[in-house]
């Protein structure tokens, strides 16, 4: 494993040295597909957004800012909505989704690395009204309106909630 941190990672990929960006997928393609198949429930298209995400990160890199984020946060933003666009545009065309057998599995807690751990213990800890829209937008791929109408909450309440639960996270990460 390379002892370059992500961020100088970006840095040699906005450099061009492809071999920066071969070391960030070979470290963060898993965690980019599993997200990708959490929202989109389909192996092949999580597949095809992990790939668009690296070409993207790979074109996009010298716009990558270490102030606003972490390389991992950046990566998961860019798959998430990626899957998201996806998966609504397969909805508008009126394509069924897999079936909820298919659903993916909890990632086993061998592979989880101890900046998830951080992450879902600070996710955790949140009260149960700013956790759950978070959960529903990060996981299910649901938009605040949705949600809203999920939760029977005004859309206000659930932007206020998930801002808040955000800044939070933020705070203790």
């Amino acid at each position: 494993m390379s002892p370059l941190t992500d961020a100088e990672l970006v840095a040699g990929a906005a450099a061009g040295r492809a071999e920066c960006l071969g070391e960030l997928f070979d470290r963060h393609a898993g965690r980019m597909k599993a997200l990708a198949l959490r929202i989109l429930r389909s192996p092949e298209e999580a597949e095809d957004v992990a790939q668009e995400v690296f070409i993207q990160a790979w074109q996009q890199a010298s716009r990558f800012d270490a102030d606003r984020g972490n390389v991992l946060a950046w990566l998961s933003i860019m798959t998430r909505s990626r899957s998201l666009d996806r998966w609504r545009r397969r909805s508008t065309r009126r394509e069924t989704a897999v079936s909820d057998a298919h659903e993916l599995e909890a990632p086993s807690e061998a592979g989880r690395g101890p900046s998830e751990w951080a992450a879902r213990t600070a996710l955790s800890d949140l009260p149960a009204d700013q956790r759950r829209p978070l959960e529903l937008a990060y996981w299910e791929g649901l938009s605040q309106s949705e949600i809203a109408a999920r939760l029977g909450v005004p859309l206000g309440t659930i932007k206020t909630r998930m801002r808040i639960g955000l800044r939070r996270l933020r705070e203790a990460l």
